[in-house]
């Protein structure tokens, strides 16, 4: 079942094309990478997707229905957890509840039950600070999911982690996201974290960014704890590295 879908979407910033003719989709369920490198227009296309700027020219679909330039239809976290240092988790997880209309103390119950499937119980009355970084992690992603409509939108935010800890976050996410049911586009310039997490890796290259090439990775997310150790995932990353280094000497060769 198709959730989210874009239909040619172009974007430009004084007179300068940042994005051109991008047409991809998400299905219920699936994690979809957005894998480029800097410049190739990822983040202003989630931001597209969020709603928080409107394409030139395109549109944004979500569950059949446009969206176009409307926030507030789809979470989106970004790279920082944005955690509000002053206030409790508890509170900072359900700001989207508020936000939204719900009473402080119907948006606490709502969120409450969900600290045991994010890992984050006992953690409700503690201040930020008192959270290690996977956890911070953890409790922003619990506040995407609760302002969501199944769909989140994700911008590198396991990037500022430490390995170990990137890790367990990966498995963690693969495992709630199949628990709970929603589905992610996620932006990555690491293209381990693309294979590793993705059912599907759209290549975002060039200047103005375009989509290069979209690729399946084959692997159920029951057996991926040790898939970057297998043949199949070195074949994925030699691909998709082919491709990338192809469509930079195109893009050099062209300026």
């Amino acid at each position: 079942m198709e959730l989210l879908r874009t239909e040619n979407i172009s974007k430009s910033y004084s007179g300068r094309m940042i994005l051109r003719d991008i047409s991809m989709h998400l299905e219920k369920g699936e994690l979809v990478s957005l894998l480029g490198l800097s410049g190739s227009g990822k983040t202003t296309l989630l931001n597209i997707l969020s709603g928080l700027i409107r394409p030139d020219a395109g549109s944004v679909y979500l569950s059949g229905t446009e969206i176009t330039g409307q926030p507030g239809h789809i979470s989106y976290m970004l790279q920082k957890d944005l955690l509000l240092e002053h206030k409790r988790v508890i509170d900072n997880v359900a700001l989207p509840l508020i936000i939204g209309g719900m009473k402080k103390e119907e948006a606490r119950k709502r969120a409450e039950p969900c600290f045991r499937d994010f890992d984050l119980e006992g953690t409700q009355t503690l201040y930020p600070s008192q959270l290690s970084g996977g956890m911070r992690q953890r409790a922003a992603l619990l506040r995407t999911y609760l302002g969501s409509q199944g769909v989140i939108l994700l911008d590198e935010p396991f990037s500022a982690l430490d390995m170990i800890t990137r890790e367990q976050l990966h498995a963690w996410y693969l495992d709630i996201m199949s628990r709970m049911g929603f589905s992610t586009v996620l932006i990555t310039h690491d293209v381990d974290e693309a294979i590793q997490l993705s059912d599907r890796v759209y290549l975002l290259t060039g200047s103005p960014g375009e989509i290069h090439h979209e690729i399946r990775v084959d692997c159920p997310r029951n057996t991926r704890q040790d898939f970057n150790l297998l043949p199949e995932f070195a074949a994925y990353k030699r691909q998709i590295r082919d491709i990338l280094q192809e469509a930079m000497r195109t893009s050099n060769a062209a300026g």
